[in-house]
This record gives structure tokens, sequence and C-alpha cells, in this order.
């Protein structure tokens, strides 16, 4: 769904988090390593690298992930750009393609002998082999289930795309939590954090309330925030904006606002949660894994106006006034789009 409007405005999602940001001692080392490794491998075209180097993924590692150490660290990063690489392929596939995508994945990384030939599936054991070096069982068995559920829904994203068709509100969000591959970015941190976290766990009520509200509070900011990029690659359908304005016939501007609105309320639940759990019988390690989180929460929304990856060379200006001038369907950047309303970006 295209727009009607040249412009909008963005909430003020900074202004109600209480989150203190960081970020990594070990940025400029383990960035540079990590980024070595997929140019290692010549995956991209030179303007999908240059999209690549412009979605400055080691720096939102250095933020959600401030506290990790050197070797955490660097796995961080090669993950988020193995998912970069693996976006960028389904990007352009059809469900039918993007599911096989998705299986190669899933199976390297389930098993370490399992091997197609394909160069993601050797990124993904390289991966791998760096992750179940320290990460526990619980963790490496619900990180496998994960990975899955993620390439389903990023099939179903593109299958959705293929028929134009977009998601009520209600299908949308578990879908949105699954393919925005938060939930497989908030599994590293027990890796980073040496803990095992048993599963009963995640079923308490307090700690899902905080879980939830901290993946939620990603999703629905990312969205707003990454709308004007997506719009002008033609790429609207998997994005709650257009959700909004198609299911509850609002405008570009109200659907903002609403998000807004969403956002101060997912905020609440995960400091109220939080403050709920340190009287709660979770073990130490639960807290801790909850307050690990809120770097995700904070760390995404700076990160956001410190690069151009949403909001291009004004990004600066925008943090400033909130104000976004949307731009006309960028051909290059969408890959020979006709600026159709046929894809979505996962990210």
């Amino acid at each position: 769904m295209r727009p009607s409007t040249s412009q909008f405005t963005i909430p003020d999602i900074l202004s109600i988090c209480p989150l203190e940001d960081a970020t990594n001692p070990w940025y400029k080392e383990a960035a540079a390593e990590s980024r070595a490794w997929v140019d290692s491998y010549n995956v991209f075209t030179d303007r999908k690298r240059a999209f690549f180097i412009q979605g400055s993924n080691e720096l939102l590692c250095s933020h959600v992930y401030a506290y990790a150490g050197y070797e955490e660290f660097r796995t961080t990063c090669d993950f988020v750009n193995l998912l970069f690489v693996l976006d960028e392929i389904s990007d352009d596939q059809s469900g039918a393609d993007a599911r096989i995508t998705g299986d190669a994945f899933v199976n390297a990384m389930r098993y370490p002998n399992w091997d197609d030939g394909s160069i993601l599936a050797k990124m993904t054991h390289e991966f791998r082999e760096r992750f179940v070096r320290l990460a526990g069982p619980n963790n490496v068995r619900r990180f496998a289930d994960l990975s899955e559920q993620y390439t389903d829904c990023v099939a179903r994203e593109a299958e959705l795309r293929e028929r134009g068709e977009v998601l009520s509100l209600d299908e949308f969000i578990p879908l949105r939590r699954n393919n925005s591959a938060v939930l497989l970015c908030y599994s590293l941190v027990e890796y980073i954090l040496g803990i095992d976290l048993p599963d009963e766990v995640f079923e308490h009520p307090d700690f899902a309330d905080a879980y939830w509200a901290a993946c939620d509070f990603v999703c629905w900011s990312n969205d707003v925030y990454s709308y004007d990029m997506e719009q002008s690659k033609g790429h609207t359908g998997n994005n709650v904006v257009t959700v909004l304005m198609l299911e509850r016939g609002l405008s570009l501007q109200e659907a903002s606002e609403y998000i807004g609105q969403q956002c101060q309320s997912q905020m609440q639940q995960f400091v109220l949660a939080k403050a709920r759990l340190s009287s709660s019988n979770l073990p130490a390690d639960a807290i801790r894994y909850i307050d690990a989180l809120g770097y995700w929460m904070i760390g995404n929304l700076v990160w956001s106006f410190e690069t151009t990856r949403y909001f291009g060379a004004d990004h600066l200006r925008v943090k400033e006034t909130r104000i976004v001038h949307l731009r006309p369907c960028d051909m290059i950047l969408a890959d020979d789009s006709d600026c159709s309303d046929s894809g979505s970006d996962s990210e």
C-alpha cells in the first residue's frame, strides 16, 4: 500500500524509553573480522554489498549486545550478518524457493554433518560451530527450533508477497514476531551470558509478559522507522504500518501515532513485568536474561538514527524533527522492482 501523502511524523519513541544505551568495547575489531568473513564468500553483487555495508549490522550488535565478551560478540556479528545473507537470498525468491532456502539454513543449523554444497550451508555450519562451543543444550535446541519457525514465517511472507495479500493484525503479530528474527536474536542472550534456562522459565507469566513486550516493542518501533525505506522499494506488505492502514482505515500519520501509543504500552508492560520478576521464585539467571533484552529495546532505537539504513542521509535530521519525507521509488535498491506492493523486508 503506497501512501498518498509526501511526509509523516514518526512517534517520539526514544523519549518513552527509560532504558540506558551502551556500546560494546570490542566493536571495531570484531566487526572488521565478521565483515571480512562474509566478504570471503563473495555472496553479494556490488549493489547488494553496498546495501550490506550501509546496513551497519555490526553497529547494531554493538548496541544490543553491549555486555558481550569478544568471542561472544564476534559470534553475534556473524549471526546477524548471516541473517542478512539469508534475507537477501529469500527476498528475491518465490514462496516455494524461499522454503528450500530456509530448509537448507535449518538443516545446517540442526545437523553438523548435513551439507548441500551451498555457500549458505557452509556459512551456517561455521556460525553453528562457534555457537555450540559455549551454548547450553536447552539454548541450542531452542535456537534450532526458532530457526525453523523463522524460516517458515519468511517463506509464508514470500507467499503472501506473491499473492499481494496483507494479513489482519491478529494474524500479522505472530508472523512478525518470527520473521523479524528478533526471537532468534534474543536467544543469543543465553549464549552470551553463559546461562541455559529451562523451558518452564519461558512459561512463567511475568517472564512471558516481559519477553513478549520486549519483542513487540522492537518489531513495532522498527516497522515505523523502516516504513519509508520499504515503501521506496515497493515493499510494504510485511509492516504493521500497512496492516493498520488497511484494517482500520487509518492514514499514514494516524498509524504512526497509534504505533507510538502501543510502544508506550509495551514499554510499560516490560518495566512492570520485570519489576515483578524480582519477587518471583525464578532463578537469578532469568532476571539477567530479561535485563539483557532491555539493551535490544533501547539499542535498536539509537542505532536506527546512527546509520543511513532507514532514513538515508537525513537520519540526523529525522532524529531531531521526527519528520520523514517519503522517498520516491528507488529502482537501484529495489532490484528492478516496479514499486508495486509485492515485497517486504524482514529486518
